[in-house]
Protein backbone atom coordinates (compact mmCIF):
# COMPACT_ATOMS: atom_id res chain seq x y z
CA UNK A 1 0.00 0.00 0.00
CA UNK A 2 1.24 3.78 -0.11
CA UNK A 3 1.36 5.02 3.20
CA UNK A 4 1.56 8.30 4.04
CA UNK A 5 1.65 8.35 7.74
CA UNK A 6 5.19 7.83 9.35
CA UNK A 7 5.52 5.59 12.01
CA UNK A 8 5.32 7.36 15.31
CA UNK A 9 9.10 8.73 16.94
CA UNK A 10 10.20 6.69 19.15
CA UNK A 11 11.20 9.97 21.43
CA UNK A 12 6.99 9.35 21.86
CA UNK A 13 6.43 5.95 22.33
CA UNK A 14 9.14 4.63 24.47
CA UNK A 15 8.93 6.25 27.58
CA UNK A 16 7.87 4.22 30.74
CA UNK A 17 4.07 5.60 31.11
CA UNK A 18 3.17 5.41 27.59
CA UNK A 19 4.80 1.53 27.43
CA UNK A 20 2.61 0.90 30.63
CA UNK A 21 -0.43 2.11 28.94
CA UNK A 22 -0.02 -0.89 26.06
CA UNK A 23 -3.04 -2.94 25.22
CA UNK A 24 -3.51 -6.41 23.49
CA UNK A 25 -3.90 -6.31 20.15
CA UNK A 26 -3.88 -8.64 16.25
CA UNK A 27 0.08 -8.43 16.52
CA UNK A 28 -0.21 -10.06 20.41
CA UNK A 29 1.53 -13.40 20.43
CA UNK A 30 -1.39 -15.50 21.81
CA UNK A 31 -3.59 -14.21 18.89
CA UNK A 32 -0.87 -14.83 16.68
CA UNK A 33 -0.57 -18.40 17.68
CA UNK A 34 -4.26 -19.23 17.55
CA UNK A 35 -4.75 -18.23 13.93
CA UNK A 36 -1.59 -20.25 13.06
CA UNK A 37 -3.19 -23.44 14.51
CA UNK A 38 -6.62 -22.87 13.08
CA UNK A 39 -5.18 -21.73 9.43
CA UNK A 40 -3.03 -24.75 9.79
CA UNK A 41 -5.64 -27.36 10.87
CA UNK A 42 -3.72 -28.44 13.80
CA UNK A 43 -5.51 -30.84 15.53
CA UNK A 44 -5.13 -32.32 19.34
CA UNK A 45 -5.47 -35.18 21.72
CA UNK A 46 -5.04 -36.44 25.13
CA UNK A 47 -3.48 -39.95 25.00
CA UNK A 48 -2.48 -40.18 28.88
CA UNK A 49 -4.91 -38.57 31.19
CA UNK A 50 -3.88 -41.03 34.83
CA UNK A 51 -5.26 -38.79 37.48
CA UNK A 52 -7.14 -40.11 40.35
CA UNK A 53 -9.54 -38.54 42.78
CA UNK A 54 -7.08 -36.37 44.70
CA UNK A 55 -6.20 -34.54 41.89
CA UNK A 56 -3.07 -36.46 41.80
CA UNK A 57 -1.07 -37.50 38.57
CA UNK A 58 -0.31 -37.06 35.23
CA UNK A 59 -1.65 -36.02 31.52
CA UNK A 60 -0.49 -35.45 28.01
CA UNK A 61 -1.85 -32.89 25.86
CA UNK A 62 -0.68 -33.29 21.92
CA UNK A 63 -0.85 -30.99 19.42
CA UNK A 64 -0.37 -32.36 15.81
CA UNK A 65 0.57 -29.52 13.02
CA UNK A 66 1.88 -29.74 9.37
CA UNK A 67 5.59 -31.21 10.08
CA UNK A 68 5.93 -31.85 13.46
CA UNK A 69 4.08 -32.75 17.08
CA UNK A 70 4.46 -30.71 20.66
CA UNK A 71 3.04 -32.15 23.68
CA UNK A 72 2.28 -30.27 26.82
CA UNK A 73 3.37 -33.21 29.54
CA UNK A 74 1.27 -32.21 33.54
CA UNK A 75 1.92 -33.73 36.56
CA UNK A 76 -1.15 -32.89 39.45
CA UNK A 77 -0.07 -32.56 42.48
CA UNK A 78 -2.38 -32.51 45.93
CA UNK A 79 -1.10 -29.82 47.74
CA UNK A 80 -1.05 -29.16 50.88
CA UNK A 81 -2.29 -25.26 51.79
CA UNK A 82 0.38 -24.03 53.78
CA UNK A 83 2.63 -25.12 51.18
CA UNK A 84 0.80 -22.91 48.48
CA UNK A 85 2.97 -20.15 47.20
CA UNK A 86 3.46 -18.08 44.21
CA UNK A 87 6.67 -16.67 45.32
CA UNK A 88 9.88 -17.62 43.76
CA UNK A 89 11.50 -19.12 46.36
CA UNK A 90 8.28 -21.83 46.48
CA UNK A 91 9.45 -25.41 45.74
CA UNK A 92 5.88 -27.28 45.44
CA UNK A 93 2.91 -26.32 43.39
CA UNK A 94 -0.80 -27.79 42.64
CA UNK A 95 0.66 -28.53 39.04
CA UNK A 96 4.11 -28.72 37.10
CA UNK A 97 4.45 -28.69 33.28
CA UNK A 98 6.84 -29.32 30.07
CA UNK A 99 6.50 -28.45 26.96
CA UNK A 100 7.53 -31.67 24.94
CA UNK A 101 9.00 -31.75 21.49
CA UNK A 102 7.28 -34.51 20.02
CA UNK A 103 4.63 -37.37 21.82
CA UNK A 104 6.32 -39.00 25.21
CA UNK A 105 7.32 -42.31 25.54
CA UNK A 106 6.39 -44.02 28.67
CA UNK A 107 10.19 -43.97 29.76
CA UNK A 108 9.98 -40.30 28.46
CA UNK A 109 6.97 -39.64 31.12
CA UNK A 110 8.87 -41.48 33.59
CA UNK A 111 12.36 -39.50 33.61
CA UNK A 112 10.16 -36.16 33.43
CA UNK A 113 7.77 -37.30 36.87
CA UNK A 114 11.16 -37.53 38.13
CA UNK A 115 12.06 -34.06 37.23
CA UNK A 116 9.26 -31.69 36.45
CA UNK A 117 7.68 -31.49 39.59
CA UNK A 118 10.60 -30.27 41.42
CA UNK A 119 11.07 -27.62 38.85
CA UNK A 120 14.75 -25.70 39.44
CA UNK A 121 15.72 -28.64 41.46
CA UNK A 122 15.09 -30.96 38.24
CA UNK A 123 16.76 -31.30 35.39
CA UNK A 124 14.99 -31.78 31.91
CA UNK A 125 16.77 -31.95 28.40
CA UNK A 126 16.85 -30.67 24.96
CA UNK A 127 13.57 -32.69 24.13
CA UNK A 128 11.93 -30.28 26.56
CA UNK A 129 10.79 -26.69 25.56
CA UNK A 130 9.40 -25.24 28.23
CA UNK A 131 9.31 -25.64 32.12
CA UNK A 132 6.16 -24.15 34.38
CA UNK A 133 4.32 -24.42 37.06
CA UNK A 134 0.78 -23.39 38.48
CA UNK A 135 -1.47 -23.06 41.77
CA UNK A 136 -5.13 -22.99 42.07
CA UNK A 137 -7.31 -20.08 43.06
CA UNK A 138 -8.43 -22.51 46.11
CA UNK A 139 -11.80 -20.83 46.82
CA UNK A 140 -12.75 -20.84 42.79
CA UNK A 141 -11.63 -24.29 42.58
CA UNK A 142 -13.25 -26.06 45.70
CA UNK A 143 -16.43 -23.89 44.14
CA UNK A 144 -16.16 -25.22 41.08
CA UNK A 145 -15.55 -28.70 41.78
CA UNK A 146 -18.40 -28.62 44.19
CA UNK A 147 -20.94 -27.32 42.30
CA UNK A 148 -20.19 -29.32 39.40
CA UNK A 149 -20.51 -32.66 41.54
CA UNK A 150 -23.82 -31.47 42.33
CA UNK A 151 -24.91 -31.46 39.11
CA UNK A 152 -24.98 -27.40 39.20
CA UNK A 153 -23.12 -24.89 37.40
CA UNK A 154 -20.79 -22.31 39.22
CA UNK A 155 -21.95 -18.80 39.88
CA UNK A 156 -20.99 -16.60 36.99
CA UNK A 157 -20.30 -13.77 39.01
CA UNK A 158 -17.59 -15.36 40.64
CA UNK A 159 -16.54 -17.01 37.78
CA UNK A 160 -16.51 -13.45 36.25
CA UNK A 161 -14.62 -11.90 39.02
CA UNK A 162 -11.69 -14.50 39.41
CA UNK A 163 -11.53 -15.92 35.70
CA UNK A 164 -9.05 -18.78 36.07
CA UNK A 165 -9.07 -21.81 38.20
CA UNK A 166 -5.09 -21.80 37.83
CA UNK A 167 -2.68 -19.57 37.67
CA UNK A 168 0.76 -20.10 37.05
CA UNK A 169 4.01 -18.47 38.88
CA UNK A 170 6.53 -18.80 36.20
CA UNK A 171 6.59 -20.07 32.67
CA UNK A 172 10.75 -20.88 31.42
CA UNK A 173 11.98 -21.28 28.18
CA UNK A 174 15.20 -20.88 26.47
CA UNK A 175 17.48 -23.41 27.86
CA UNK A 176 16.73 -22.74 31.63
CA UNK A 177 17.53 -26.21 33.60
CA UNK A 178 18.88 -27.99 31.03
CA UNK A 179 15.75 -27.17 27.91
CA UNK A 180 16.15 -26.80 24.46
CA UNK A 181 18.10 -23.63 23.46
CA UNK A 182 16.01 -21.01 21.19
CA UNK A 183 18.23 -22.13 18.61
CA UNK A 184 16.76 -25.53 18.01
CA UNK A 185 13.12 -24.06 17.53
CA UNK A 186 13.96 -20.83 16.07
CA UNK A 187 13.97 -22.16 11.95
CA UNK A 188 10.73 -23.77 12.50
CA UNK A 189 7.68 -21.69 11.03
CA UNK A 190 5.39 -22.43 14.26
CA UNK A 191 8.15 -20.97 16.58
CA UNK A 192 10.08 -18.40 14.74
CA UNK A 193 7.77 -15.63 16.43
CA UNK A 194 8.57 -14.68 19.55
CA UNK A 195 7.38 -16.85 22.65
CA UNK A 196 5.41 -19.10 20.34
CA UNK A 197 6.61 -21.89 22.90
CA UNK A 198 5.43 -20.46 25.52
CA UNK A 199 2.40 -19.35 24.10
CA UNK A 200 1.19 -23.06 23.23
CA UNK A 201 2.49 -24.16 26.36
CA UNK A 202 -0.50 -22.55 28.53
CA UNK A 203 -2.91 -22.54 26.19
CA UNK A 204 -2.82 -26.19 26.74
CA UNK A 205 -2.03 -25.62 30.11
CA UNK A 206 -6.19 -24.33 30.31
CA UNK A 207 -7.29 -27.36 28.60
CA UNK A 208 -5.80 -29.21 31.17
CA UNK A 209 -7.16 -27.34 33.75
CA UNK A 210 -10.38 -27.21 32.93
CA UNK A 211 -11.00 -31.03 32.05
CA UNK A 212 -9.27 -31.61 35.68
CA UNK A 213 -11.97 -30.06 37.80
CA UNK A 214 -14.43 -31.55 35.49
CA UNK A 215 -12.64 -34.93 36.24
CA UNK A 216 -12.11 -34.12 39.79
CA UNK A 217 -16.26 -33.16 40.27
CA UNK A 218 -17.10 -36.63 37.95
CA UNK A 219 -14.96 -38.73 40.47
CA UNK A 220 -16.07 -36.81 43.60
CA UNK A 221 -19.99 -37.52 42.85
CA UNK A 222 -19.98 -40.10 39.18
CA UNK A 223 -23.89 -39.89 39.54
CA UNK A 224 -24.93 -36.62 39.83
CA UNK A 225 -21.95 -34.57 38.40
CA UNK A 226 -22.12 -32.51 35.00
CA UNK A 227 -19.53 -30.85 32.70
CA UNK A 228 -19.60 -26.65 32.80
CA UNK A 229 -21.84 -25.09 30.49
CA UNK A 230 -19.18 -24.74 27.07
CA UNK A 231 -19.73 -20.38 27.64
CA UNK A 232 -19.03 -20.57 30.98
CA UNK A 233 -15.97 -22.74 30.53
CA UNK A 234 -14.65 -20.42 28.05
CA UNK A 235 -14.74 -17.72 30.21
CA UNK A 236 -12.01 -19.76 32.68
CA UNK A 237 -8.50 -17.76 31.49
CA UNK A 238 -5.31 -19.02 32.90
CA UNK A 239 -3.94 -16.32 35.50
CA UNK A 240 -0.72 -15.46 35.74
CA UNK A 241 1.53 -13.91 38.28
CA UNK A 242 4.57 -11.99 37.11
CA UNK A 243 7.45 -9.84 38.95
CA UNK A 244 10.62 -8.56 38.68
CA UNK A 245 12.22 -11.15 37.29
CA UNK A 246 10.69 -10.28 33.99
CA UNK A 247 11.07 -6.61 34.00
CA UNK A 248 14.79 -6.08 32.78
CA UNK A 249 13.98 -8.30 29.29
CA UNK A 250 12.77 -5.09 27.52
CA UNK A 251 16.22 -3.60 28.12
CA UNK A 252 18.51 -6.53 27.72
CA UNK A 253 17.08 -7.92 24.58
CA UNK A 254 16.91 -4.39 22.43
CA UNK A 255 16.24 -5.27 19.08
CA UNK A 256 13.70 -8.16 19.51
CA UNK A 257 11.61 -5.28 21.25
CA UNK A 258 12.66 -2.81 18.62
CA UNK A 259 10.95 -5.74 16.10
CA UNK A 260 7.95 -5.69 18.53
CA UNK A 261 7.34 -2.30 18.52
CA UNK A 262 8.18 -1.23 14.93
CA UNK A 263 5.46 -4.10 14.04
CA UNK A 264 3.22 -2.23 15.88
CA UNK A 265 3.80 1.24 14.87
CA UNK A 266 4.08 0.07 11.03
CA UNK A 267 0.47 -1.50 12.15
CA UNK A 268 -1.24 1.84 12.96
CA UNK A 269 1.04 3.99 10.16
CA UNK A 270 -0.93 1.85 7.64
CA UNK A 271 -3.97 2.46 9.06
CA UNK A 272 -4.13 5.85 9.64
CA UNK A 273 -2.62 5.84 5.54
CA UNK A 274 -5.92 4.80 4.74
CA UNK A 275 -7.46 7.16 2.23
CA UNK A 276 -10.82 5.51 2.51
CA UNK A 277 -13.03 2.90 5.06
CA UNK A 278 -15.76 1.22 3.94
CA UNK A 279 -18.90 1.05 5.65
CA UNK A 280 -18.30 -2.23 7.08
CA UNK A 281 -14.73 -1.57 8.03
CA UNK A 282 -15.95 1.40 9.69
CA UNK A 283 -18.97 -0.52 11.13
CA UNK A 284 -16.58 -3.51 12.60
CA UNK A 285 -14.67 -0.56 14.51
CA UNK A 286 -17.43 1.25 16.28
CA UNK A 287 -18.37 -2.36 17.20
CA UNK A 288 -14.89 -2.98 18.98
CA UNK A 289 -14.68 0.37 19.95
CA UNK A 290 -18.27 -0.50 22.30
CA UNK A 291 -16.85 -3.79 22.78
CA UNK A 292 -13.37 -2.47 24.45
CA UNK A 293 -15.27 -0.03 26.22
CA UNK A 294 -17.17 -2.60 28.01
CA UNK A 295 -14.25 -4.51 28.73
CA UNK A 296 -12.63 -1.67 30.32
CA UNK A 297 -15.58 -1.73 32.34
CA UNK A 298 -15.25 -4.63 33.74
CA UNK A 299 -11.63 -4.48 34.77
CA UNK A 300 -10.97 -4.32 38.29
CA UNK A 301 -8.15 -3.39 40.90
CA UNK A 302 -7.03 -2.51 44.42
CA UNK A 303 -4.04 -1.23 43.44
CA UNK A 304 -3.92 2.91 43.39
CA UNK A 305 -2.00 3.04 40.15
CA UNK A 306 -4.13 1.02 38.26
CA UNK A 307 -7.24 2.57 39.82
CA UNK A 308 -6.44 5.65 38.47
CA UNK A 309 -5.63 4.35 34.84
CA UNK A 310 -9.04 2.44 34.79
CA UNK A 311 -10.42 5.65 35.52
CA UNK A 312 -8.77 7.43 32.64
CA UNK A 313 -9.40 4.05 30.29
CA UNK A 314 -13.12 4.36 30.61
CA UNK A 315 -13.25 8.03 30.69
CA UNK A 316 -11.52 7.69 27.21
CA UNK A 317 -13.69 4.82 26.03
CA UNK A 318 -16.42 6.86 26.66
CA UNK A 319 -15.47 9.99 24.79
CA UNK A 320 -14.67 7.82 22.15
CA UNK A 321 -17.37 6.12 21.48
CA UNK A 322 -19.43 9.71 22.06
CA UNK A 323 -17.47 11.24 19.60
CA UNK A 324 -17.93 8.10 16.90
CA UNK A 325 -21.67 8.46 17.60
CA UNK A 326 -21.11 12.29 15.77
CA UNK A 327 -18.33 11.28 13.49
CA UNK A 328 -18.55 10.46 9.85
CA UNK A 329 -16.06 8.20 9.13
CA UNK A 330 -16.92 7.97 4.89
CA UNK A 331 -14.68 11.00 4.51
CA UNK A 332 -11.12 11.45 2.93
CA UNK A 333 -8.66 9.47 5.74
CA UNK A 334 -11.08 8.97 8.56
CA UNK A 335 -8.32 7.15 10.95
CA UNK A 336 -5.87 9.39 10.75
CA UNK A 337 -8.44 12.28 11.76
CA UNK A 338 -9.63 10.09 13.97
CA UNK A 339 -5.77 9.69 15.53
CA UNK A 340 -5.17 12.96 15.59
CA UNK A 341 -8.38 13.71 17.41
CA UNK A 342 -7.19 11.39 20.10
CA UNK A 343 -3.70 12.41 20.68
CA UNK A 344 -5.55 15.52 21.41
CA UNK A 345 -8.67 14.71 23.92
CA UNK A 346 -7.25 10.79 24.90
CA UNK A 347 -4.70 10.21 28.24
CA UNK A 348 -2.20 8.08 27.49
CA UNK A 349 -4.20 4.96 28.49
CA UNK A 350 -6.70 5.76 25.75
CA UNK A 351 -4.37 6.52 23.03
CA UNK A 352 -2.11 3.56 23.27
CA UNK A 353 -5.90 1.47 23.20
CA UNK A 354 -7.06 3.03 20.10
CA UNK A 355 -3.70 1.84 18.40
CA UNK A 356 -5.04 -1.82 19.15
CA UNK A 357 -9.02 -1.29 17.81
CA UNK A 358 -7.66 0.63 15.09
CA UNK A 359 -5.95 -2.82 13.86
CA UNK A 360 -9.09 -4.93 14.43
CA UNK A 361 -10.89 -4.09 11.08
CA UNK A 362 -7.54 -5.13 9.13
CA UNK A 363 -6.11 -8.18 9.64
CA UNK A 364 -5.29 -8.42 6.03
CA UNK A 365 -3.39 -5.24 6.05
CA UNK A 366 -1.65 -5.57 9.78
CA UNK A 367 -1.53 -9.73 11.04
CA UNK A 368 1.96 -10.32 8.58
CA UNK A 369 3.74 -7.91 10.11
CA UNK A 370 3.84 -10.74 13.09
CA UNK A 371 6.27 -12.19 10.87
CA UNK A 372 8.39 -9.55 11.27
CA UNK A 373 8.68 -9.63 14.90
CA UNK A 374 11.68 -12.08 15.50
CA UNK A 375 14.88 -11.31 16.03
CA UNK A 376 18.69 -12.48 15.59
CA UNK A 377 20.37 -10.70 17.78
CA UNK A 378 23.69 -11.67 17.89
CA UNK A 379 24.20 -10.14 13.82
CA UNK A 380 23.69 -6.85 15.98
CA UNK A 381 26.08 -7.95 18.73
CA UNK A 382 30.16 -6.67 17.10
CA UNK A 383 31.03 -3.00 17.69
CA UNK A 384 32.08 -1.28 14.81
CA UNK A 385 35.28 0.12 15.99
CA UNK A 386 35.80 2.14 13.09
CA UNK A 387 33.08 4.42 14.46
CA UNK A 388 34.60 7.74 14.64
CA UNK A 389 34.30 8.84 18.31
CA UNK A 390 32.08 12.29 16.60
CA UNK A 391 30.04 9.89 15.09
CA UNK A 392 29.22 7.78 18.18
CA UNK A 393 29.08 11.29 20.18
CA UNK A 394 25.91 12.46 17.57
CA UNK A 395 24.15 8.75 18.02
CA UNK A 396 24.08 9.68 21.98
CA UNK A 397 23.30 13.18 21.65
CA UNK A 398 20.25 12.41 19.10
CA UNK A 399 19.01 9.40 20.84
CA UNK A 400 20.30 10.11 24.96
CA UNK A 401 19.70 13.67 24.75
CA UNK A 402 16.85 13.46 27.21
CA UNK A 403 19.31 11.32 29.92
CA UNK A 404 21.94 14.31 29.08
CA UNK A 405 19.79 16.54 30.62
CA UNK A 406 19.37 14.95 33.91
CA UNK A 407 21.29 15.92 36.82
CA UNK A 408 22.72 12.42 37.91
CA UNK A 409 24.24 13.39 41.23
CA UNK A 410 20.64 13.65 42.28
CA UNK A 411 19.50 11.33 44.90
CA UNK A 412 16.40 10.81 43.02
CA UNK A 413 18.08 9.98 39.37
CA UNK A 414 19.58 7.33 41.03
CA UNK A 415 17.84 6.02 43.51
CA UNK A 416 17.42 2.39 41.94
CA UNK A 417 19.61 -0.35 41.87
CA UNK A 418 19.12 -3.47 39.25
CA UNK A 419 20.53 -6.71 40.75
CA UNK A 420 20.36 -10.48 40.47
CA UNK A 421 19.39 -12.44 43.47
CA UNK A 422 21.84 -14.92 44.48
CA UNK A 423 19.37 -17.60 46.07
CA UNK A 424 17.04 -17.26 42.91
CA UNK A 425 19.23 -16.01 39.88
CA UNK A 426 16.24 -13.62 39.37
CA UNK A 427 16.26 -9.58 38.77
CA UNK A 428 15.53 -7.24 41.64
CA UNK A 429 15.36 -4.14 42.13
CA UNK A 430 16.82 -2.31 45.58
CA UNK A 431 17.14 1.75 46.73
CA UNK A 432 20.81 2.26 46.47
CA UNK A 433 21.17 5.04 49.88
CA UNK A 434 19.07 1.99 51.64
CA UNK A 435 20.87 -1.25 51.14
CA UNK A 436 24.29 -2.38 50.50
CA UNK A 437 24.02 -3.33 47.12
CA UNK A 438 25.55 -1.12 44.80
CA UNK A 439 28.39 -2.75 43.78
CA UNK A 440 26.31 -5.81 42.58
CA UNK A 441 24.41 -3.77 40.21
CA UNK A 442 23.93 -4.65 36.48
CA UNK A 443 23.85 -2.55 33.89
CA UNK A 444 19.94 -1.90 33.48
CA UNK A 445 20.21 1.89 33.34
CA UNK A 446 21.31 2.66 29.62
CA UNK A 447 20.37 6.51 29.99
CA UNK A 448 22.72 7.12 32.95
CA UNK A 449 25.69 4.76 31.41
CA UNK A 450 25.05 6.84 27.87
CA UNK A 451 25.36 10.40 29.88
CA UNK A 452 29.28 8.84 31.37
CA UNK A 453 29.88 7.91 27.84
CA UNK A 454 29.58 10.74 26.49
CA UNK A 455 30.73 12.85 29.59
CA UNK A 456 34.13 10.47 28.91
CA UNK A 457 34.15 10.98 24.43
CA UNK A 458 34.19 14.15 24.82
CA UNK A 459 37.93 13.90 26.86
CA UNK A 460 38.68 11.51 24.60
CA UNK A 461 41.55 13.13 22.31
CA UNK A 462 41.43 10.05 19.92
CA UNK A 463 39.85 9.20 16.18
CA UNK A 464 37.99 6.07 16.48
CA UNK A 465 36.13 4.27 19.04
CA UNK A 466 38.36 1.25 19.13
CA UNK A 467 40.79 3.41 20.50
CA UNK A 468 38.40 4.91 22.86
CA UNK A 469 37.45 1.69 24.32
CA UNK A 470 41.09 0.67 24.73
CA UNK A 471 41.24 3.05 27.43
CA UNK A 472 37.84 3.13 28.69
CA UNK A 473 36.71 -0.45 28.27
CA UNK A 474 34.14 0.19 30.82
CA UNK A 475 32.22 1.56 28.09
CA UNK A 476 31.74 -1.41 25.56
CA UNK A 477 28.05 -1.99 27.18
CA UNK A 478 26.48 1.17 26.28
CA UNK A 479 28.64 1.71 23.23
CA UNK A 480 27.20 -1.29 21.62
CA UNK A 481 23.50 -0.19 22.40
CA UNK A 482 23.75 2.96 21.26
CA UNK A 483 25.23 1.71 17.91
CA UNK A 484 22.10 -0.53 17.67
CA UNK A 485 19.34 2.41 18.66
CA UNK A 486 21.09 4.17 15.63
CA UNK A 487 19.97 1.11 13.43
CA UNK A 488 16.92 0.18 15.42
CA UNK A 489 14.91 3.15 16.43
CA UNK A 490 13.09 1.51 18.93
CA UNK A 491 15.20 -0.47 21.23
CA UNK A 492 15.77 1.78 23.54
CA UNK A 493 13.71 3.37 26.37
CA UNK A 494 13.55 7.04 26.64
CA UNK A 495 13.89 7.29 30.30
CA UNK A 496 15.05 6.55 33.36
CA UNK A 497 15.14 3.47 34.50
CA UNK A 498 16.86 3.80 37.82
CA UNK A 499 14.85 7.10 38.76
CA UNK A 500 13.00 7.07 42.50
CA UNK A 501 9.55 7.51 40.67
CA UNK A 502 10.18 4.79 37.85
CA UNK A 503 7.99 1.98 38.09
CA UNK A 504 8.32 -1.79 36.94
CA UNK A 505 5.05 -2.41 36.36
CA UNK A 506 5.60 -0.22 33.24
CA UNK A 507 7.91 -2.43 32.10
CA UNK A 508 5.99 -5.67 32.83
CA UNK A 509 2.68 -4.68 31.21
CA UNK A 510 4.70 -3.41 28.33
CA UNK A 511 5.83 -7.15 27.76
CA UNK A 512 2.82 -8.82 28.83
CA UNK A 513 0.92 -6.73 26.47
CA UNK A 514 2.51 -8.22 23.49
CA UNK A 515 2.10 -11.91 25.09
CA UNK A 516 -1.43 -10.60 24.27
CA UNK A 517 -2.65 -10.52 28.73
CA UNK A 518 -5.79 -8.74 29.60
CA UNK A 519 -6.96 -7.12 32.99
CA UNK A 520 -3.52 -6.40 34.51
CA UNK A 521 -4.12 -6.15 38.18
CA UNK A 522 -0.96 -5.08 39.96
CA UNK A 523 -0.82 -6.23 43.62
CA UNK A 524 2.59 -3.41 44.52
CA UNK A 525 4.50 -1.82 41.84
CA UNK A 526 6.65 -4.78 41.45
CA UNK A 527 4.05 -7.49 40.45
CA UNK A 528 1.41 -8.17 38.76
CA UNK A 529 -1.08 -10.61 38.22
CA UNK A 530 -2.94 -11.21 34.50
CA UNK A 531 -5.63 -13.23 32.60
CA UNK A 532 -4.20 -15.19 29.61
CA UNK A 533 -6.52 -16.89 26.87
CA UNK A 534 -9.75 -15.97 28.94
CA UNK A 535 -12.97 -16.65 26.42
CA UNK A 536 -10.54 -18.17 24.22
CA UNK A 537 -11.39 -21.12 22.10
CA UNK A 538 -10.81 -25.10 23.22
CA UNK A 539 -8.32 -27.07 21.05
CA UNK A 540 -11.43 -28.64 20.34
CA UNK A 541 -13.80 -25.96 19.34
CA UNK A 542 -10.54 -24.25 16.90
CA UNK A 543 -11.95 -26.09 13.62
CA UNK A 544 -15.23 -24.60 14.08
CA UNK A 545 -14.89 -21.34 15.84
CA UNK A 546 -13.13 -17.93 15.21
CA UNK A 547 -9.34 -17.94 16.80
CA UNK A 548 -9.17 -14.42 17.01
CA UNK A 549 -12.01 -12.76 18.13
CA UNK A 550 -11.92 -13.63 21.61
CA UNK A 551 -10.42 -10.79 23.51
CA UNK A 552 -12.81 -7.94 24.11
CA UNK A 553 -16.32 -9.25 25.33
CA UNK A 554 -19.44 -9.51 22.72
CA UNK A 555 -21.90 -7.10 22.62
CA UNK A 556 -25.57 -7.85 24.09
CA UNK A 557 -27.85 -8.93 20.66
CA UNK A 558 -30.13 -5.95 21.07
CA UNK A 559 -27.11 -3.90 21.12
CA UNK A 560 -25.33 -5.61 18.05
Amino acid sequence: MNRTIHPRDPATVMKLDRMGSFHQSRLSFMRVLLRRLQDEAWHFDRPVFDIDARGVGRAVYSAHGPDRSYSLVAFANDLPPEKRSDRVIATEWDATFTLFDGVPTDEDLDRLERNVPRQEAGRVSDRELSLSRANRSVRLWDHVVERLAAGQQPDTEMVARVGYLMRTTAVYGSGKFGAADREKTADRPECRGPFQVEMLSVYLTRAFVLDLVEHMARLRAPDTAVTLDPALRRGFGIGNSTGLGMAPFLITHPVLINNWIAAREEALARVRSLPRATAAEAETFRRFAARARRHAQAWQSEHPVQIAKLRDLRADMDRLCEYLDNTDLAGDTPWNRLWIWAEGALTLEGQEQLVSLLMEPYGDLVDGLSMCMYADEMASFPIDGAMPVSALRAILEDIYGWALEIDWTRREAQARVWYTSEAKLEPRVGERFEEPIEPYEQPLCPGRDAARLHADLKQFPGATLAAFLLRHPQHRHIARRAQIAARFPYAEIRDNTIDAAMLPIDLLRAKLSFFGACHFDPRSDRWVRIKMYQNAPFPHELASGDADDWTYPHLPEAAE
